[in-house]
């Protein structure tokens, strides 16, 4: 098997790879060869035990986003200011490699400046999204770690914000005095309700909210279920407050993992807010093909 091309999303903890045929990924893999992990001289190394499996005599291309392009990566693409389009396939960064049979080229991420803010790897989801939305006009939301709402009109980015939701969960759930109620996978929908309606109804409040859930846990065994989920609506309610001028009105996509996806789904809809969701992984393969400047509809 040899493919036409090589798509790779390089985060800071993991790193996929696809091989891309003429009607989307015919093989793929995954490792935890992490942008954070690696020195500069340890990347084509880790590239290509996760690809040697696709390689020929030939040169294939191998399209790469996300951290990899980081000052920190492999090697650092500018990135391209706003408003702009998301990715344009012409303004690659090529990347010179050892092995000649890959010709490595990085996505270049986008800036804001003001206010400031940076996006690396969101910007191809965005693109593939545009792709499998033809005309969309709206507001993308990709929640994570660092969550991002990306404003859309006419195929470009014209604004984004970035909000720190995903991280602060993890701290606080993790690493406060909240932790130690907090035990457990579950989750409780109505509990997540109430945490989005308190956010959102009186966000100068959320900091005494938060130890509330400490006194409950103590006072009335306040299930670890419904206090993770109480924590999570609070701090998404917190988010979309904030966001309030992105989604108000708009049309909304999200674009992430599923549960979390829904998540914000089930936040906007309390608000009155309709949302569509796309995969993740969808829109990051068809915007690596829009960088390579293939106009399949690339899928997982």
């Amino acid at each position: 098997m040899t493919p036409d091309w090589i798509a790779v999303d390089w985060g800071s903890s993991n790193v996929r790879a696809w091989a891309m045929g003429p009607d989307g990924a015919i093989a793929s893999g995954s490792s935890d060869d992490g942008m954070g992990k690696l020195a500069k001289a340890e990347f084509e190394p880790a590239l290509l035990r996760l690809i040697e499996p696709w390689l020929g005599s030939g040169v294939i291309p191998v399209i790469a986003c996300g951290m990899v392009g980081a000052r920190e990566g492999w090697h650092e693409a500018p990135y391209r200011s706003t408003p702009c389009t998301p990715i344009v396939s012409g303004e690659l960064m090529p990347v010179p490699t050892t092995d000649q049979r890959i010709r490595m080229m990085i996505a270049p991420g986008l800036s804001q400046a003001k206010p400031a803010d940076v996006m690396r790897g969101e910007e191809t989801q965005v693109a593939g999204a545009l792709a499998l939305l033809p005309g969309f006009d709206g507001v993308f939301c990709l929640p994570g770690t660092h969550s991002k709402w990306v404003h859309v009109s006419a195929g470009e980015v014209i604004s984004f914000q970035t909000f720190m939701t995903g991280e602060m969960f993890a701290l606080l759930s993790q690493h406060s005095v909240l932790r130690h109620g907090m035990g457990g996978e579950g989750s409780d929908e109505a509990s997540f309700a109430q945490g989005v309606s308190d956010a959102i109804e009186r966000p100068e409040r959320i900091s005494a909210r938060l130890f509330t859930l400490r006194a409950e846990g103590l006072l009335t065994t306040l299930p670890p279920a419904a206090a993770r989920s109480r924590l999570s609506g609070m701090l998404i309610g917190l988010e979309l407050a904030a966001a309030k001028p992105y989604w108000l009105g708009q049309r909304i996509a999200l674009i992430g993992a599923e549960a979390l996806s829904a998540r914000y789904g089930l936040a906007l809809t309390e608000q009155g807010a309709a949302s569509e969701t796309l995969d993740a992984t969808a829109c990051t393969l068809a915007g690596l093909a829009a960088a390579r400047g293939v106009l399949q509809k690339a899928k997982p």
